[in-house]
């Protein structure tokens, strides 16, 4: 449990935003070694770090008390650290260990400003928790920056060695070493060119390394096996300020994509995910704060694990500069490449054969080990070229297909026997070629792609079918249009007691016919009854619906025929011979008979009687508009003044009653000029 000072502590290294510049940070671990975990996980939500996956990179810094740290972060990440003040003195400024999310790096990078070495604050002799933040730092650092004075540099007594010293001392506790770069940073550069102080600087490096390493178990072990050394020189801040943060700005550029291959964490190991990062942080510092020593791997699986992951990694270099390879995975990704299979395997057994020399007396378990990471690395390397091999496979076996399903239809084979045919031959196709790319040391399965193939052949079979049986439908369908429009349309221009039993003939002649050549034509396609009928049936009702159309276009001229037809009976005598009138002829009588007819052609067309039910609108028409007397002597009620003829239903109405009525008044009154005109020649 903490005390009341420590919780207070907690509080006020709450986490911080800057608003003016989007820089969050938590005090992450307090000066007494406490790990603020509300903290880090509010951190952690505020900058999303769950969302970054393995995108994100860890840079601590640490180095001498008052030796600019913080500066030099603030700086370096636009970061809010607290620095130290010159004006009232060299003190400690850093207590613990601060963590910020640097503004403006990509990927996500997280930075830890750790407490200063050798301050007085805490006395000469208590040690354990620079050692304790030094092993967490390389823990779950990629990159290290230790900050040094440059007057440091060659010198025995300097206070950069014992830090060189506890760094190395504590890389020895790691269960898991993890390869981080130590970016070690010159302070105060003097006028001594960095190429000069360079090697001094490795040479003390070394110096140390050999130090700490020679009564160790990994005794000649080679500093690079563990850590990437870079060193940088940097200017007075206090003095030179403007070189200072010019110089701090190129050196930013190297932050930018510092894990991709060839960055500072280019080659980092490791790596937890983002989104477990803060639980791996605690549980790495609780294991640092209960256990003063962590047990390293015996010394003879450690030099496996390190030599034998050195030869893999060599070998995967090595297999990815191949020549053969590389000819193989450019020209795969543009065509297809005969014996690709055979080639690939060929390149991968010698890659594993010559790792199988080199690695052969070392550990078995951790040989077996690397030996299954690097045919690992190598499946995931090559899985892309063998996968675009597979999709050229699969593309030209379905071209293939088209073009002889295309030719079989086009050569007059049915169109079921054609497409089970060039499926079968080209599937199996596909099988003798995805067999022949197949990879030795893989175990792939390319069902995928196949399953992908038989569902674009179906896909395409569909489509053509589709596509023939509309063209197919299409071409009866015009068959009917052109034997059914023009006679129908003939009927009801002549229209008498018998259209609409002629028009039933004439359909039910027709839609025999096309049934009989569709059904024939439909025998060469694969499909159940049940989609055969429905397709028969849209024939039929194609055909109804002409009639039903042609009926309804008709109606809407019914007014104009009506009158055609009254100038025509009118007009001339039984052997279609201009009347002459005399003053002999019967006007009324005429008259009455050219009505009669016109009302005639009224009744056939005021519905459709395609499903041959009786009905009435004859007569009613009739005894309302030819004889209106004989049909108000019992009843006050016109039979006209309704929507709806009582027998017949509203779908099959052309034209209602009241509209019957309405047509009447304007056909007479429009044919009576010609009567008057008869009348007056008599006179």
């Amino acid at each position: 449990m903490f005390c009341a000072e420590t919780a207070f502590q907690l509080l006020v290294s709450r986490l911080n935003k800057d608003k003016s510049d989007g820089c969050c940070s938590t005090h992450l671990i307090d000066g007494d070694g406490n790990f603020n975990v509300d903290g880090m996980d509010s951190f952690s939500k505020e900058v999303k770090l769950a969302e970054c996956g393995l995108s994100y990179a860890v840079v601590s810094i640490m180095g001498p008390q008052s030796s600019g740290k913080s500066t030099l972060l603030n700086h370096l990440f636009n970061t809010n650290f607290k620095e130290m003040d010159a004006f009232k003195g060299r003190s400690q400024t850093t207590k613990g260990i601060w963590m910020a999310r640097c503004v403006g790096i990509e990927p996500c990078t997280l930075v830890m400003d750790l407490e200063g070495t050798d301050g007085r604050e805490r006395g000469e002799d208590d040690t354990a928790f620079e050692k304790q933040s030094s092993l967490f730092s390389l823990a779950v650092s990629d990159i290290v920056l230790i900050n040094m004075w440059c007057h440091d540099i060659g010198r025995e007594q300097a206070a950069n060695k014992p830090l060189l010293k506890t760094v190395f001392q504590v890389m020895m506790r790691l269960f898991s070493p993890r390869k981080t770069t130590l970016m070690f940073v010159i302070r105060d550069k003097t006028r001594t060119p960095l190429k000069n102080l360079e090697p001094l600087l490795r040479e003390d490096i070394q110096r140390v390394w050999h130090m700490v390493n020679y009564y160790c178990i990994l005794m000649q072990t080679l500093l690079s096996e563990f850590f990437n050394v870079e060193v940088v020189a940097l200017s007075s801040f206090e003095e030179k300020e403007e070189q200072f943060k010019e110089q701090v700005d190129g050196l930013r550029k190297r932050f930018f994509h510092s894990i991709a291959p060839g960055g500072l964490a280019g080659d980092r190991r490791a790596v937890v995910p983002a989104s477990g990062f803060s639980f791996s942080a605690q549980q790495i510092w609780k294991i640092i704060k209960e256990n003063k020593d962590l047990d390293l791997p015996a010394h003879k699986v450690m030099v496996a694990t390190v030599r034998c992951e050195e030869i893999a990694n060599e070998k995967f270099s090595s297999f990815i500069a191949n020549k053969e390879w590389r000819q193989l995975e450019e020209t795969v990704q543009a065509q297809l490449v005969p014996g690709f299979g055979r080639k690939l395997s060929s390149i991968l057994d010698a890659c594993l054969s010559e790792y199988d020399a080199e690695a052969t007396y070392f550990d078995e378990s951790v040989r077996s080990s690397k030996r299954s990471q690097l045919e690992e690395k190598l499946m995931q390397l090559v899985q892309p070229a063998y996968q675009f091999m597979l999709g050229h496979i699969r593309s030209g076996t379905l071209e293939k297909f088209k073009e002889a399903f295309d030719k079989a239809l086009n050569s007059g084979k049915g169109f079921t026997g054609a497409a089970c045919d060039c499926t079968e031959y080209y599937m199996s196709q596909f099988d003798e070629r995805s067999a022949d790319a197949e990879i030795d040391q893989a175990n792939w399965d390319c069902s995928r792609v196949r399953d992908k193939l038989q569902r674009d052949i179906d896909a395409h079979v569909a489509a053509v079918s589709s596509a023939k049986l509309s063209e197919l439908l299409t071409t009866y369908e015009t068959k009917l249009n052109k034997a059914i429009s023009g006679p129908v349309e003939a009927l009801f221009e002549g229209a008498n007691n018998d259209t609409w039993l002629a028009i039933r003939k004439l359909i039910q002649r027709e839609i025999e016919t096309a049934v009989a050549g569709f059904s024939g034509a439909l025998s060469g396609f694969e499909m159940d009854e049940e989609t055969k009928d429905k397709m028969l049936l849209r024939l039929k009702e194609h055909a109804r619906g002409l009639v039903e159309s042609k009926a309804k276009e008709e109606a809407g001229r019914v007014l104009i025929r009506m009158k055609d037809r009254f100038s025509t009976l009118f007009s001339q005598d039984s052997d279609s011979m201009p009347r002459v009138w005399t003053g002999k002829e019967d006007i009324r009588a005429i008259t009455k008979a050219a009505r009669s007819a016109s009302l005639k052609l009224l009744s056939v067309m005021a519905a459709n009687r395609l499903d041959d039910n009786a009905d009435t609108i004859e007569s009613t028409l009739s005894l309302a508009l030819m004889d209106p007397k004989s049909t108000n002597k019992g009843t006050s009620v016109d039979p006209l003044a309704s929507s709806s003829w009582a027998e017949v239903p509203p779908s099959k109405t052309l034209i209602t009653p009241v509209q019957c009525k309405s047509l009447w008044r304007q056909f007479k009154a429009e044919t009576e000029y010609t009567v008057t005109q008869a009348i007056a020649a008599q006179a």
